[in-house]
């Protein structure tokens, strides 16, 4: 039991250290997407960067985007820390960090990396979504407009989701009164770019949280069922049921796994027993131990 726990704890601390460091990777694209793309053609994306953007070009390029955007997020944090509590904040603080740092690492171009604005947009924002999935997977924030969602839902109970799409619409909106964008074309696009780049989020996390539930029926159930908890490894659930036909007991495998793990669980039964009856069928969510957290919002 001692060394179990040993186990449970050094597989704790490493799925920790895993997701801190795809979170410092995965802020990169966002980084790259504003200061090699939306900058240099004067396209105003949605978020706390957007307004970033909006400054940078009103100060005639004197503000960075990277330092109005550290002492924005500095700001919001600290309001945030009263208002929500530090445990939202702890990653988010980290998240901001290595945002920061890759904004100013990463130079602004003078000449956009895809010459063409849209398929810049919708290049852009399909690699950003994708980056910033991959943080909302690992439980990491960006900050930015996520912290005013986080706070006016603690007092008004809104969608999350519509919070941020009010504050990324009245961002975009404004860039239209700035000189180097004062086009309908360029709002347009800037629009685009937030619309992709939601759908990417919302693929990169529904693709990688993708769960089955699995019958297998067989005669051969003990030898499957451990097969199954030693080679996958999931834990399975054994069933009692009756055969409608033959009216005989019969004992009914259930397993809850990841799409990707489905094939390994077909094999397995496929070499024990080949005649057993397998069925399949894709969950909306499966949350507990092993999969995705249970949080109160669901």
């Amino acid at each position: 039991m001692k060394e179990l726990n040993l186990r449970d704890r050094y597989r704790a601390i490493f799925i920790e250290l895993k997701e801190l460091f795809m979170i410092a990777v995965a802020s990169i694209p966002y980084a790259m997407v504003v200061n090699c793309i939306l900058v240099p053609h004067a396209i105003v994306g949605g978020g706390l960067t957007g307004l970033c953007e909006i400054i940078y070009f009103a100060t005639d390029k004197m503000l960075p985007i990277w330092l109005t955007s550290f002492v924005v997020n500095a700001l919001l944090l600290c309001v945030a820390i009263k208002v929500v509590g530090w445990k939202f904040c702890v990653r988010t603080v980290y998240g901001v960090f290595f945002l920061t740092l890759w904004l100013k690492l990463i130079p602004i171009t003078t000449e956009p990396m895809l010459s063409d604005p849209f398929m810049a947009v919708i290049l852009a924002g399909l690699f950003n979504g994708c980056g910033l999935g991959i943080v909302f997977l690992n439980n990491g924030s960006t900050g930015g407009t996520d912290i005013v969602a986080m706070i006016v839902n603690k007092f008004r109970h809104l969608p999350m989701g519509r919070v941020l799409l009010f504050c990324d619409m009245v961002i975009i909106s404004c860039a239209y009164f700035l000189p180097e964008v004062r086009s309908l074309e360029k709002v347009l696009f800037g629009l685009c770019y937030t619309f992709m780049c939601s759908i990417a989020v919302d693929w990169v996390m529904s693709r990688s949280r993708q769960s089955v539930q699995i019958f297998i029926f067989s005669k051969k159930y003990e030898e499957i069922a451990e097969a199954i908890m030693t080679q996958v490894p999931r834990g399975v659930t054994i069933l009692d049921g009756v055969g409608g036909y033959t009216k005989q007991p019969t004992k009914i495998i259930t397993v809850l796994a990841r799409k990707s793990e489905s094939s390994k669980i077909f094999r397995l039964v496929r070499n024990i027993d080949p005649d057993a009856f397998v069925s399949e069928s894709q969950t909306k969510g499966v949350f507990g131990r092993g999969f995705d957290p249970i949080n109160d919002h669901r």
